[in-house]
């Protein structure tokens, strides 16, 4: 019986660590997804600045050595 007991509390802890896991994805994808300054979100600005990034880096690419 004892390892049975066992068994069952660790699919129980399994069962939180997903919750919590759950919990702290959707709080990461809400503060992403909020519009912050210029009623754009963090995930506008951040995927804006990387294409900024990739034109420049592109640009220093195609001058002649």
């Amino acid at each position: 019986m004892i390892p049975t007991l066992k068994i069952r509390q660790r699919r129980a802890e399994r069962g939180q660590t997903m919750i919590e896991y759950v919990i702290i994805l959707v709080a990461f994808a809400i503060v992403l997804l909020i519009p912050y300054d210029d009623k754009t979100s963090v995930l506008d600005q951040m995927l804006a600045a990387l294409v900024e990034a990739y034109k420049r880096f592109s640009y220093a690419l195609s001058l002649p050595t």
